[in-house]
């Protein structure tokens, strides 16, 4: 990561007491990819489904969670397996995510999601990027 791609806070917090995050929060140029349906190949006749990805822009992250610019509205409570591409980490960071709230704005909504740590997800990686941004700060 370049501290060029990072900055702390946010001049636009969401209103409505959606502001829960407890840790600094650096705005970054970077974007998500939300698992919203899994794909199933077809088997014995069965046709398959096809895969449905929702790319969004990311507004804040924090090492808890990130703040999402979704042309989607997004249910609170829905887990998604999430694909994570930050400033100049060559590999995006898979990490699994909970919707904690969803409001509308101009753009289409912002979206608060808490990160789920989870022993088959990038949690570790995740927690040592944000602290390494921090630090370079």
């Amino acid at each position: 990561m370049k501290d060029t791609d990072y900055t702390f806070g946010t001049q636009l917090d969401p209103s409505g007491g959606l502001n829960n995050r407890m840790q600094y929060r650096l705005t970054a140029r970077a974007q998500i990819r939300l698992e919203l349906e899994a794909g199933c190949p077809a088997a014995d006749g069965v046709p398959g489904t096809s895969r449905r990805e929702l790319i969004c822009g990311i507004r804040d992250i924090s090492a808890s969670g990130l703040c999402l610019l979704s042309k989607e509205l997004l249910p609170a409570g829905a887990l998604f397996a999430a694909s994570v591409s930050l400033g100049n980490h060559e590999a995006p960071f898979v990490l699994t995510v909970e919707v904690i709230w969803c409001s509308k704005n101009a753009q289409g909504y912002l979206v608060g999601v808490k990160i789920i740590e989870s022993d088959q997800t990038a949690y570790v990686e995740w927690i040592d990027a944000v602290a390494s941004a921090m630090e370079a700060l």
